[in-house]
């Protein structure tokens, strides 16, 4: 790909994060500057109910790099990434979190990899030269899901849930149909999915910080645990 003429999307998916996208929205701006010529930011907002789409029109009608991509009812993070996905103008199109926790020094990084030629980018947070602050529960939960992912799935990835990842759009697009998860889960499934068709994943360290209340229920390791078998029957049942 030339560097030079790549269009670049950015989405942040947000779900009732006002105050997290006042400080997400120009230092979004100030990255991609860095890194691209022309660029678009598409905040994909899923059914907010704490004015989080007045924030985002603002910013849309004084900056038209800026887009907001509305939702009237909650369709799920993986859902409202996809459907931002098929809308983006983007050649290169990339996700993180609304609350930055991941450093955005990274972000060269993430689009350098799809322009040199993989289909897929991901941050981890789970290689020997990530540097992560994080709670010690969060952190043996994470390890323990991503292990069994390796395990059951196949997956050659060490972290499949960092919410920091780039795309070849065209191949991304014609992965997606594929995808039945609409929420948490999509960024594991979309990885998995895409090993199996032989798609490059490039995988980096990263500078990671834990983002304020969040913790881990005993209910979330039981979706973990479920969704991970559920996908392995879609693959290996229901294809057969």
């Amino acid at each position: 790909m030339n560097g030079a003429e790549d269009i670049v999307t950015v989405v942040i998916p947000v779900y009732n994060d006002r105050e997290s996208l006042s400080v997400a929205i120009p230092r979004s701006l100030k990255a991609m500057g860095s890194v691209a010529s022309t660029f678009e930011l598409i905040v994909a907002e899923d059914g907010s109910t704490d004015g989080s789409a007045l924030v985002v029109r603002e910013w849309e009608s004084r900056d038209n790099r800026v887009r907001l991509l509305h939702n009237d009812e909650r369709l799920g993070r993986g859902k409202a990434l996809s459907r931002a996905f098929s809308a983006a103008r983007g050649d290169i199109v990339c996700y993180y979190d609304v609350d930055l926790a991941t450093d955005l020094a990274h972000l060269p990084d993430l689009v350098r990899a799809i322009r040199e030629g993989y289909d897929i980018a991901t941050g981890s947070r789970l290689l020997p030269e990530s540097r992560i602050d994080r709670s010690g529960s969060r952190e043996l939960a994470s390890r323990t899901y991503n292990f069994l992912v390796r395990t059951i799935l196949g997956s050659r990835v060490y972290d499949h849930q960092c919410g920091f990842k780039a795309f070849r759009k065209a191949r991304l697009l014609s992965l997606l149909p594929e995808v039945r998860d609409t929420h948490w889960f999509w960024d594991t499934e979309v990885l998995v999915r895409a090993q199996r068709r032989g798609y490059t994943v490039k995988e980096f360290p990263v500078r990671w910080r834990e983002g304020r209340g969040t913790t881990v229920k005993r209910k979330d390791v039981y979706q973990m645990g479920k969704a991970i078998l559920r996908l392995w029957w879609q693959l290996h049942v229901e294809k057969g």
